[in-house]
């Protein structure tokens, strides 16, 4: 299951939905010809179409249902990471806002190292999985930079009521690269998908063996594309930087941009 889920990752969305789609029409090839057989062999039974129609409506019944929890599952997980991105973006603006209090040399200290340090993280959220390994270990060198910068600054104003609202800016900021971290491993199980696969294919036979006929093969096929771009969409949500949905960087570049046309000194103006 891990190693689906690997693949499933680094697999581009076009290419699974192809490869999709194709299993599906072999499964619907399997179930024509094996309706084919059946028919060459049956002895008659009035009340089988009425049957058929039931196994059908009850087969996709069921995927209606996994299809809905798993978006469900799936989009609720895309929301936690945005959220994420937002909190993140404020929890560092306000760190940096905060280091404006201090003086030199602790104040550009703690500027470059926020700004960098967004920098990464932006860089972060947008590269693919495969390139993430040094932004990964640069993003834990900075934060350990920004925590030895906060512990040099905090003896200049131990004495101040300041002290502790810059060490919960700081904890916060360190806290969120926790959450997001979590949030980006914290996926719909591949198991799921397997089984949505499986399902999937299942269904595309069942319905090869039931649609008869140039309209059955055209009904077949619209059903197909609807079921193959119901799976592709949640796959794609689940991915947080691959596929057309990603996660939204937004806030995050918004700071980057306003950090750096505020750079230590900008706030001095009546200091």
């Amino acid at each position: 299951m891990i190693a689906f889920g690997q693949w499933m990752e680094n697999t581009p969305t076009l290419m699974l939905g192809v490869l999709l789609l194709l299993a599906m029409c072999l499964a619907a090839f399997i179930g024509y010809f094996g309706r084919r057989y059946r028919e060459r062999r049956r002895t008659g039974d009035k009340d089988e179409g009425s049957q058929e129609g039931y196994v059908v409506s009850a087969v996709l019944g069921l995927l209606a249902l996994l299809l809905g929890f798993t978006f469900a599952l799936a989009v609720d997980r895309f929301e936690t990471r945005r959220s994420l991105v937002l909190q993140e973006a404020n929890a560092i603006g306000t760190s940096y806002l905060r280091s404006q209090l201090l003086e030199d040399p602790h104040r550009s200290r703690m500027s470059g190292i926020l700004l960098a340090y967004t920098e990464n993280r932006v860089a972060l959220g947008t590269a693919k999985p495969a390139n993430t390994k040094s932004l990964l270990e640069r993003n834990d060198r900075l934060l350990t930079d920004l925590w030895s910068a906060t512990a040099a600054a905090f003896d200049s104003v131990s004495n101040k009521h300041f002290s502790s609202s810059l060490l919960d800016t700081v904890n916060e900021v360190i806290d969120l690269d926790a959450s997001r971290k979590a949030a980006r491993q914290v996926r719909v199980p591949a198991e799921v998908f397997v089984v949505l696969v499986i399902y999937v294919v299942v269904t595309a036979g069942v319905l090869g063996y039931v649609l008869i006929g140039s309209r059955g093969i055209v009904v077949a096929g619209f059903l197909f594309i609807l079921m193959v771009m119901s799976l592709l969409l949640i796959m794609d949500i689940d991915r947080p930087a691959l596929g057309g949905i990603t996660e939204a960087q937004g806030p995050m570049i918004e700071l980057r941009d306003a950090l750096r046309k505020q750079p230590p000194g900008t706030f001095d103006r009546w200091r």
